[in-house]
């Protein structure tokens, strides 16, 4: 069962569209942006730092703790240099574009179910957005 599933046509389609995704060069760029970040130490480090001392904020609030002036400073200090390293910066802007593209394929597949067929620049939400604005539409 699992050999017919990996041999149908939607299969083969779907690895064509991702080795679509990957030839293009923003795509590329993506790659290369989170690649330079994931073999910076410093960086890395750095963005752990933001992301452990958020979850602890995170966490205090939903204990009904409240924040410290001097606990959202730090936190905010911390998040200010790692936005001020380039590497890092590029790391999230190319997460950005990353999840983006993600949601833009999600909507069209998604909007292919909800219709029975492809669909159309008419079928998603006017208004300036559409699938590939990330708005969540």
């Amino acid at each position: 069962m699992q050999a017919a599933i990996e041999d149908s046509i939607v299969i083969q389609k779907t690895r064509e569209l991702c080795q679509t995704i990957v030839e293009q060069p923003e795509f590329r760029s993506i790659r290369q942006r989170v690649d330079t970040f994931l073999s910076n130490e410093a960086s890395k480090s750095q963005y752990q730092l933001v992301a452990e001392k958020g979850d602890a904020l995170q966490q205090k609030q939903q204990f009904g703790m409240p924040l410290s002036n001097e606990e959202v400073l730090e936190f905010e200090k911390t998040r200010e240099v790692l936005l001020n390293d380039p590497v890092a910066r590029s790391f999230l802007e190319a997460q950005e574009e990353m999840h983006k593209l993600q949601e833009s394929v999600m909507q069209y597949v998604a909007k292919t179910f909800e219709l029975g067929r492809v669909p159309s620049a008419e079928d998603f939400p006017t208004g300036g957005c559409g699938p590939s604005c990330g708005c969540g539409h």
